[in-house]
């Protein structure tokens, strides 16, 4: 059973009816139905084929939001192409590490991109393409695609480093696709207001995968603009939102009166890609009347945990394992911890990527006993809720006493005048290493007060040795702190 054995409800079942409009910062409108879609998506699997690609090929993609992101995706679903999605706002260094990773016999991507790809690159340009689309068959190409083959390479997010492209397959989106439909009740009825990047599995694994699954309709917009947002939301009346947190601290500059009308039609927001502050849930459930779901995933894995649909959605908490998923907390031996302990995050399930792209070693550096690791820092309540506490890489060890980044961030969030907050280790002769806080801040930063403060709640060991302000943090395009990138500190 291949990806199009899911879809086919929609792209089949409900040919006739609506099912996406697409809007670019250009003001230009597409709107299809979902027969349109499967229509426009064989005429590119045929084009594919014409071309020369054949199942198992990898097909870059360098686009922003557009409908023919969506058609691309199909056609390489429909045959048995591996589609390679790129980040928009990568630039020569990161495009030529992908391209020469995974050797797409093309790239696709726009008349305004092209020139940004390394010269020698096979570019295939999708408005010289449509023209070519006429003439290719509405008919879908022959020979299902099986569940355990490759359908997308999705390289991480290099947080900490050069990114690995992560190989999931047919039946991975399968099973996230169907387990998120399932568990926040995503139906037919539904209106999807999309947002995210398709280039990223938070965009495309779970928004295209449950808009298709479910048969709901869905608004695409080219990307999340904050002087536009609530007008959007007025216009289009969606139901369900997926976000990430610096989207949701965005919303929360909306008018009460609009943003009560907005949460009125709402039936979900989901947030995910990063930590939700619990300040920003409190926030946004007094403003919208709504309680923010936040849930857990990665690149390798897609969706792994999620709190409740029904049910305690738990401030500070990304929730219990979704169903057919195993999760396990263990200490540095590889034993168990106790609830309520910390350690890493192993997690097993059909989600679960089977390997990096080329990289035998790291692929087996990244699995044990059936579980893959996730580099995560966690702990899990007796009830089952987990929380995350940062990941294996940023803990800090001071002295012997390991510091969570995450518990120094969340306390200096609390603090007025506090609006983003980063906290890493940096190289100390005496304790080995020793925090230091980066601060977005309203105000001028008044590092007396802030000690002082901080003084109260924590540990001494604990204390951040540095306060840094700085205009913003560097992020990934969904909102992951890259704390490789900030600057130096010096005492």
């Amino acid at each position: 059973m291949g990806l199009t054995d899911l879809f086919d409800a929609s792209l089949l079942g409900r040919a006739n009816q609506a099912g996406l409009e697409c809007l670019d910062n250009a003001g230009n409108h597409t709107a299809l139905t979902f027969g349109a879609v499967e229509v426009r998506s064989n005429r590119l699997a045929h084009l594919l084929i014409r071309r020369g690609l054949t199942a198992g090929d990898r097909l870059a993609v360098y686009l922003p939001n557009r409908p023919e992101f969506i058609d691309l995706f199909l056609a390489c679903v429909k045959t048995g192409v591996i589609l390679v999605p790129m980040n928009v706002l990568y630039r020569e260094r990161e495009i030529r590490h992908i391209l020469g990773d995974a050797e797409p016999k093309a790239v696709v991507t726009s008349a305004l991109l092209a020139p940004e790809l390394p010269s020698g690159t096979d570019v295939w340009v999708v408005e010289a393409i449509r023209r070519e689309l006429d003439g290719e068959p509405d008919s879908r190409p022959v020979g299902p695609v099986a569940g355990d083959a490759p359908a997308a390479i999705c390289y991480t997010s290099g947080t900490t480093g050069t990114s690995k492209g992560a190989v999931l397959t047919h039946d991975n989106f399968l099973a996230n696709g169907t387990g998120l439909v399932t568990c926040w009740q995503i139906t037919s009825e539904d209106r999807y207001l999309a947002v995210l990047p398709l280039f990223h599995v938070h965009g495309l694994g779970n928004g295209i995968h449950c808009w298709l699954a479910s048969g709901c309709h869905m608004r695409l917009l080219e990307r999340f603009d904050h002087s536009t947002a609530a007008a959007q939301f007025e216009d289009y009346r969606p139901t369900l939102f997926f976000g990430v947190p610096t989207i949701y601290v965005r919303l929360l500059d909306t008018e009460p009166t609009r943003a009560q009308q907005i949460g009125r039609r709402m039936r979900l927001f989901v947030s995910g890609s990063a930590p939700l502050p619990a300040q920003v849930l409190a926030d946004f459930a007094g403003l919208f009347g709504h309680r923010i779901l936040e849930r857990y995933g990665m690149t390798e894995t897609l969706m792994n945990i999620s709190n409740p649909y029904h049910g305690e959605r738990r401030a500070g908490t990304v929730g219990l394992p979704l169903p057919g998923i195993s999760a396990r907390i263990v200490d540095e031996t590889g034993s168990l911890v106790a609830t309520g302990e910390t350690g890493e995050l192993h997690i097993r399930g059909p989600n679960v990527f089977t390997g990096y792209w080329k990289r035998a070693e790291a692929t087996n550096l990244a699995f044990v006993d059936g579980f893959f690791r996730t580099g995560d820092l966690a702990e899990c309540t007796p009830d089952g809720y987990y929380t995350l506490k940062g990941r294996r890489s940023d803990l800090i060890i001071s002295g012997g006493f390991n510091i969570y980044p995450r518990e120094l961030e969340e306390l200096l969030l609390d603090q007025p005048g506090v609006r983003e907050a980063a906290v890493v280790g940096v190289h100390d002769p005496v304790r080995g290493e020793v925090p230091v806080a980066y601060l977005v801040m309203d105000e001028e930063l008044d590092v007396r007060i802030l000690r002082a403060v901080l003084k109260k709640e924590l540990a001494s060991f604990k204390m951040p040795r540095g306060f840094i302000r700085v205009d913003s943090l560097p992020r990934t395009a969904l909102g992951k702190v890259q704390k490789h990138l900030l600057p130096p500190w010096a005492p």
